[in-house]
């Protein structure tokens, strides 16, 4: 006799097997748009362009319970042109950026490259 055959056991196996293909498929997701956006940036050209810093923010997550939190860093540049984008950077590059900074942005497709402050 098998102890599997029983109806209460009925939908565990492919709940799993549901649960296991959507974890992957997350993964794979992940890796796969990740690697997209790294070529991209790197075939884009690498651009200078005058602007300042119009906004800063951070984003937290994680740090409940026993686990760590991790705070990732985003500053939004508005060009001459009036356009903005943001990007996404180190603390470090984010600390030594205030907002109504001026200078010249260098960046390669969404890849924050550096910022050179002007003084007026």
């Amino acid at each position: 006799m098998d102890p599997f055959d029983d109806s209460s056991f009925g939908g565990v196996p492919p709940f799993f097997a549901v649960i296991f293909c959507i974890v992957v498929g997350v993964i794979l997701f992940t890796i796969i748009k990740g690697t997209a956006e790294w070529g991209k940036n790197n075939n884009s050209p690498q651009i200078t362009v005058a602007a300042h810093v119009k906004t800063k923010r951070t984003k937290t997550s994680g740090g409940t319970g026993d686990t760590g939190a991790t705070t990732s860093y985003y500053v939004t540049f508005e060009y001459e042109s009036g356009d903005r984008q943001e990007f996404k950077m180190s603390g470090k590059q984010y600390g030594m950026l205030a907002e109504g900074d001026i200078g010249k942005l260098s960046f390669q497709g969404t890849r924050f490259l550096g910022f050179e402050r002007v003084l007026s």
